[in-house]
């Protein structure tokens, strides 16, 4: 395999870490306004469109490059949970009115979704449909020339700042598959009410929350991919997500084993640096096996999506794999600094961010059952 990038996207890359040490520091917390001066900054350095096509402001990269550039910004990025809004308004929101938009849909929203001037959340998890998706209870009944939603979403990324949710609803009780539909919807939209940002034990940089809507009457041309097509736009913006958001903890891992080898070339004890000593370096070198195996699955997927293959064993392999091996890295780059682990710092938050990625996107477990299904392994339902 030939993951070889291009000049320009090398180049973008080093940029993008540049910028993201420079530009998107601060407090492990979500305010308003400095979400919205950084997402703004985001926007103008191409990282909000990344994988957009040029005529409608994005840079237009395939899958490979997008792991490379979302690595780029979780190494210099230390708030992991401002790179996982970005990555989550790009791959979950973005791509699905690429790729299932009408024309004006397109070139009304994704220019402006792009360059920062707005953002976006993709509106689907309720409190009794996470893994069991099609459990859904929220409806969407049409009535003339518009669709009247109501229901409760819950664990929405970028809900308190978004100015459009691409939001999933059951149009077809009983039709499985075929029954979920998508809207665009404005966040000014009657009916449509935004809950306090969730307290979370990690990626606090990321505002998340639960979206209520009641008696909220969306127009027949904000629906995203047609009656009916809910489950194809949720399946393609899992495609995306799954294998290039998890690019920001290929780079946010990179940057604490790069200060956890630091660390272990300066910290002595006994009268030698602990690097030297057996225990302490056969755990960097496993981290490092972790983090190279990862990559090496995450590379593999993104491959295979940028070539229009069937991506779903591999990015499930990969998700699995990176978000272990974050949590198993942070758990070892805490371990290795002794009593200054537990303290602020880059090794504990990289474990505390971590911990929601074995969840999002499909938990591993699902993953796991997504994998065993294309082998032929999964429990054939009963009709």
């Amino acid at each position: 395999m030939n993951f070889e990038l291009s000049p320009e996207v090398t180049a973008m890359c080093a940029a993008v870490t540049g910028f993201a040490q420079r530009d998107l520091g601060g407090p492990e917390t979500f305010e308003p306004i400095d979400f919205r001066r950084r997402w703004e900054l985001a926007g103008k350095q191409g990282i909000l469109g990344a994988t957009v096509p040029a005529r409608y402001g994005g840079s237009g990269l395939d899958a490979v490059a997008a792991v490379a550039l979302m690595a780029a910004l979780g190494s210099g990025c230390p708030d992991t949970g401002f790179a996982f809004s970005a990555a989550a308004h790009l791959f979950a929101c973005l791509m699905p009115i690429a790729e299932f938009g009408t024309e004006e849909q397109r070139a009304h929203w994704l220019p402006r979704l792009s360059s920062g001037e707005l953002v976006a959340a993709h509106a689907i998890t309720e409190a009794e449909a996470g893994s069991d998706i099609f459990n859904m209870s929220m409806r969407a009944v049409r009535q003339d020339d518009h669709y009247v939603l109501n229901g409760t979403k819950v664990f929405t990324t970028n809900a308190p700042v978004a100015d459009v949710f691409l939001v999933q609803a059951v149009t077809s009780p009983g039709s499985g598959f075929f029954g979920v539909t998508a809207f665009l919807v404005e966040a000014a939209t009657p009916g449509l009410r935004v809950g306090p940002p969730y307290q979370k034990i990690g990626l606090r940089g990321s505002p998340t929350a639960e979206v209520h809507f009641a008696d909220c009457r969306v127009p027949v041309d904000g629906v995203l991919g047609g009656e009916g097509a809910g489950a194809s736009v949720f399946t393609g913006s899992m495609k995306w997500e799954r294998t290039c958001l998890f690019g920001i903890y290929l780079g946010a891992m990179r940057r604490v084993l790069d200060s956890t080898l630091a660390y272990a070339g300066e910290r002595v004890q006994f009268g030698s640096p602990i690097g030297e000593f057996q225990a302490v370096s056969h755990r960097l070198v496993d981290m490092l096996a972790r983090l190279e195996s990862a990559e090496l699955l995450l590379h593999k997927a993104a491959a295979e999506l940028s070539h229009g293959g069937n991506c779903e064993v591999s990015a499930g392999l990969a998700k699995i794999a990176v978000s272990e091996a974050a949590v198993q890295i942070g758990l070892d780059a805490i371990q290795l600094r002794g009593a200054l682990g537990v303290t602020a710092g880059d090794a504990e938050t990289l474990l505390r961010d971590a911990l929601p990625a074995r969840i999002f996107s499909g938990t591993n477990e699902i993953q796991k059952n997504n994998v065993a299904r294309a082998l032929g392994l999964g429990r054939k339902r009963p009709r």
